[in-house]
């Protein structure tokens, strides 16, 4: 009897042993698994996100304010003139006329004259009082002369977008009127040499009468 007491107390023994290291591996390996494990990444929600119950309407593109691109100023472009003719001479090319800086808003037709080379105009660019002569084709910084008529010239002219888009438009200069000025000086030259002419013919008559009959 005493044998079999001391095999079952044994055979307890063993098994409540068991049973405790499992315990124990159970618990590390929970543990590791525990420090091994990664907070899930929390997903922010946008509180004003877009309600998924409405239609998705596309967001419209901010309207572009299109500006006109204005010229430079005249000295300016008359610097840009002189470095064109300077690299046009070096590359030994037709070097670019001197209206090329003028525009169309800064010249006054003086005249039309017919040539062999056909119809010319004579202008004069205001800003620098200096006059040139044109033919049709010439260029201009914002246009360019399209036909020469009796008495008005047509260009076209371009007008530079902020896009860079370019608007083209025809118009019309007519010859420059007389000013008021050149008037009073014409009117003062003719009765001068009116005079002239009475004192011509007052000088005949007496050499007339004595003549002889």
């Amino acid at each position: 009897m005493n044998s079999i007491k001391i095999i079952r107390y044994s055979l307890a023994g063993i098994v409540l042993g068991i049973s405790v290291g499992n315990v124990r591996f159970v618990a590390t390996t929970h543990a590791q698994d525990t420090n091994n494990t990664k907070p899930a990444a929390t997903r922010r929600v946008r509180e004003g996100g877009r309600d998924p119950f409405r239609k998705f309407e596309p967001r419209r593109a901010s309207a572009k304010v299109i500006k006109k691109v204005w010229a430079p100023s005249i000295q300016e472009r008359i610097a840009q003139y002189k470095a064109q003719k300077v690299a046009a001479m070096k590359a030994r090319m037709v070097a670019p006329k001197p209206t090329t800086a003028l525009l169309l808003s800064e010249m006054e037709i003086v005249g039309i004259s017919r040539t062999p080379r056909g119809y010319a105009a004579i202008v004069e660019a205001t800003p620098i009082k200096l006059s040139y002569v044109i033919y049709p084709g010439e260029r201009f910084y914002d246009g360019q002369l399209v036909a020469i008529e009796d008495n008005r010239l047509v260009f076209r002219r371009e007008i530079v977008l902020s896009d860079g888009r370019r608007e083209r438009s025809v118009e019309v200069k007519a010859l420059r009127q007389p000013s008021a000025v050149n008037l009073m000086s014409a009117a003062k030259t003719a009765p001068a040499s009116l005079p002239l002419a009475e004192s011509d013919k007052s000088s005949e008559q007496p050499a007339a009468a004595a003549r002889p009959q």
